[in-house]
């Protein structure tokens, strides 16, 4: 009875020290998506990175149509001279990257100026497509548009690649909900989580 009472105090203690470093770990994380989500590092590099989101039907969703947006500035202020658009999706039709293209073509950028990239799945393909490009096309640098919460992970993927990259924001429209923002903030942490703990 003994053995099993210390058995129990054990595994008890270690169930507890697990969650608080869990917990903190978590917080952790949350801090660096803050962090991410508030400094704009946009700087002279040699592509710029357009991490993909919804599209309707070949048209950008808002959320897309803003990382473009913000894409183009950066181009039209001279600071890469080429914009790569990412993202497969699961229309059989329409690819994310191939309608950013298609939108970056009709605000002007010739099309020897845009890369689209369009079988990546999910963060961490786009990221290894990334690589690929760049190493095709020798990027030294790249600034990579996204949402502010999902920049610290996209940065974190892209240093695993052995990408010099520069994270930076796409401009918020509308406020964003409470429920809407934790719940995003929920996503980054738990992704970055189970990126770190190879258990994607």
């Amino acid at each position: 009875m003994k053995i099993l009472k210390i058995v129990g105090r054990l595994i008890w203690w270690g169930v507890f020290w697990v969650v608080v470093f869990g917990a903190l770990w978590c917080c952790w994380i949350y801090q660096q998506i803050r962090k991410g989500e508030m400094r704009d590092y946009a700087w002279s590099a040699s592509a710029i990175a357009v991490f993909g989101a919804a599209e309707y039907n070949g048209r950008p969703s808002p959320v897309l149509r803003a990382r473009l947006e913000h894409a183009l500035d950066l181009y039209k202020d001279g600071l890469a001279p080429v914009i790569v658009t990412l993202g497969g999706g699961r229309d059989p039709q329409f690819s994310e990257g191939e309608v950013g293209r298609d939108y970056l073509l009709a605000h002007g950028v010739p099309d020897r100026h845009i890369i689209a990239e369009t079988d990546s799945q999910n963060t961490e393909q786009s990221v290894q497509a990334l690589a690929r490009i760049a190493a095709a096309n020798h990027f030294q640098r790249i600034i990579v548009v996204s949402d502010g919460t999902h920049l610290f992970r996209i940065r974190e993927l892209c240093l695993a690649q052995g990408l010099d990259v520069l994270p930076s924001p796409r401009y918020v429209g509308q406020p964003i909900g409470s429920w809407e923002q934790a719940q995003r903030y929920a996503h980054e942490i738990a992704s970055y989580a189970l990126w770190r703990l190879h258990l994607h």
